[in-house]
């Protein structure tokens, strides 16, 4: 049974109990000395109560916070993830030999700004295409509010003489910019790691390297997934690619040292190859895949007259799929059931459709497709 900790209030009240009960007859008005000591007295148990509390919460893994939590994950190499500015290369137009100096500010069109980190040359062919990385914000914090598709425009926030300074497009991506680690997503990945079998090469350290590159939130391993020697890593990226459903955008493939052996990825896929790379078995070749999106659609009777009912039940079923969902995974009708049953006030209703357990294709994960209301 857990320790009931009383409250500030509880205490006053024992101390001026126990006051009375040792000065027979004692005067404990608003304002006198017994009563103000014994409120004094009461607030400081009251704090040491608290540190206590504190310090037991720090004590383990499961409940630990901050540094305390960074401690605990240290002892199984987990390590959180700072933030990440995204990086690149960006395509500007202008006149052939004119130069593209390094450090030059570019800016999007929210106003977000980026910089180039190389010098480069109009070719002969009219453009120019440099090394680029987004700028911290007015805060001092880099993350994912960087991460653009192929093909965003930029514009040069300074002019450069025979640079267009409206023609640039982002031509590429070689680090997934990242917000840093929150406490929860810290403690997920730390409980998986000291829950995760101690086997070099298995299928969970395989989750475990991926968990640990910044962006990536979700993780999956198949070995032999392509064929005996190689291991298929599934990952989505819920924050860093919101815009895309936590969708990787890139190709799929192994990581550039790799190179000699299988397709090299692009995009997201490789920035997260290659960082799985130094740790992957010397002989197992490793594939950096998105998952496919496996839209399902529902119909249930009964919510056809609230369109805030009917958004809380597809916001259920959306977070039982990021819960529960995996690459050629299957969810449980009485899972999605019980999902909904969870939502309040909600009149009788029915699944109509779909009748069974939701079994995704290989690779496949499930995302909700369009409710129907009866």
């Amino acid at each position: 049974m857990p320790f009931a900790r009383q409250t500030l209030t509880d205490l006053r009240a024992q101390v001026a109990q126990d006051i009375a009960a040792e000065i027979p007859g004692a005067a404990l008005l608003r304002f006198s000395n017994l009563r103000i000591m014994g409120n004094v007295q009461a607030g400081l148990a009251n704090q040491h109560f608290g540190y206590i509390d504190w310090i037991s919460k720090q004590a383990v893994p499961f409940t630990a916070t901050q540094e305390f939590l960074q401690g605990w994950a240290a002892l199984k190499g987990v390590v959180r993830k700072g933030a990440v500015a995204w990086g690149g290369t960006v395509t500007f137009s202008g006149a052939v030999n004119a130069p593209l100096p390094s450090g030059t500010p570019l800016t999007r069109a929210d106003g977000a700004q980026f910089t180039t980190t190389a010098d480069g040359v109009v070719g002969s062919s009219g453009t120019v295409t440099v090394a680029a990385q987004a700028v911290a914000d007015p805060t001092g914090q880099t993350g994912a509010w960087g991460n653009m598709a192929n093909g965003t425009p930029l514009s040069l926030a300074t002019a450069v003489p025979n640079i267009q300074a409206t023609s640039g497009v982002v031509a590429s991506t070689t680090a997934i910019g990242a917000d840093i680690e929150t406490d929860d997503q810290l403690r997920t990945r730390m409980l998986q790691a000291y829950q995760a079998p101690m086997q070099i090469g298995s299928g969970s350290q395989y989750v475990t390297w991926a968990l640990g590159v910044p962006g990536v939130t979700r993780a999956w391993a198949s070995p032999k997934g392509f064929g005996a020697g190689t291991v298929v890593v599934y990952v989505m990226l819920d924050v860093s690619e919101a815009a895309y459903n936590g969708f990787p955008q890139g190709t799929n493939g192994v990581a550039t040292a790799d190179s000699p052996r299988g397709l090299v990825a692009t995009g997201d896929q490789l920035a997260i190859a290659n960082a799985i790379y130094p740790s992957q078995p010397g002989t197992a070749l490793v594939y950096v895949v998105s998952p496919t999106a496996y839209a399902v659609d529902f119909t249930i009777q009964g919510l056809s007259g609230s369109a805030s009912q009917q958004s809380a039940v597809s916001a259920a079923i959306s977070a039982l799929f990021l819960r529960n969902g995996a690459p050629g995974g299957t969810i449980d009708l009485r899972d999605v059931e019980a999902a909904i049953n969870a939502i309040s006030g909600l009149p009788p209703w029915i699944i109509q459709s779909p009748t069974a357990n939701i079994v995704c294709p290989t690779g496949a994960l499930p995302v909700l497709g369009t409710p129907s209301w009866t």
